[in-house]
């Protein structure tokens, strides 16, 4: 009779450390509840599409300038890591010359990089590098906010240099995010630990208000921090 006792009040006890176990697992697969997924995806759809729409005129433009002024295809596609670590195809705009990693995979310099193609410069500060990065929004594969995707190569090197490093694909990647607007371009390891820190930030507070400033931020950031003063470069060396 006492083991019949002793078994069933150990039960409850069982089921709970179940219960937790379980709950500890889903909130590491899953760190966004699905009221916010859902809502973020309905923003990524309705955003995306009606970006790839009111910008058409700037996508064919920036298409035929690319195609006018160097040798190469149009679109650069390039395997990134998403979500969960699943591999996908990410495509931009052409800035760099074709050879630009003959000899392999390098860390970028930033927009003064001197792989730039004539207009490299241009794309990636003004970012219409990235517009072609919507129709990876529209398929799911990205989010039109969350950490910028890394290559294979690289998330393999700096998931065994940086802890928790694989903590910023609990969330899909995004066209802009934390990181990119409170940060530069990340050309170093040292770079990347500052970058992490928005993007696990991110990762804890994403939702759809936390979106729509980034989002206001971004164009913020873009217009009168980084394509305003490359214009003023510009002039000043031709002057």
């Amino acid at each position: 009779m006492w083991i019949l006792v002793s078994q069933f009040s150990a039960v409850p006890s069982a089921i709970r450390v179940e219960w937790t176990r379980f709950r500890l697992i889903w909130r590491f697969q899953h760190p966004v509840s699905v009221l916010k997924r859902l809502v973020k995806r309905m923003l990524d759809v309705s955003g995306s599409l009606s970006a790839l729409i009111l910008s058409s005129p700037i996508l064919t433009l920036v298409a035929l300038t690319v195609k006018l002024t160097s040798p190469g295809p149009i679109l650069y596609r390039q395997v990134r890591v998403g979500r969960a670590g699943r591999s996908f195809t990410m495509y931009k705009f052409r800035s760099m010359r074709t050879d630009a990693e003959a000899n392999g995979p390098v860390w970028s310099s930033g927009a003064n990089d001197s792989r730039l193609t004539p207009i490299g410069g241009f794309l990636r500060h003004s970012h219409l590098d990235e517009l072609p990065q919507l129709w990876n929004v529209l398929r799911g594969n990205m989010s039109l906010v969350g950490p910028r995707p890394e290559r294979p190569h690289f998330v393999e090197q700096l998931h065994g240099l940086i802890p928790h490093y694989h903590h910023r694909h609990l969330v899909k990647p995004g066209i802009t995010g934390l990181a990119q607007v409170y940060y530069r371009y990340d050309t170093s390891i040292a770079d990347v630990k500052k970058k992490l820190r928005f993007d696990r930030l991110y990762v804890e507070r994403v939702g759809l208000r936390l979106d729509l400033i980034i989002m206001l931020r971004t164009f913020r950031t873009i217009l009168l921090s980084r394509l305003l003063p490359y214009l003023r470069s510009r002039d000043a060396v031709k002057a």
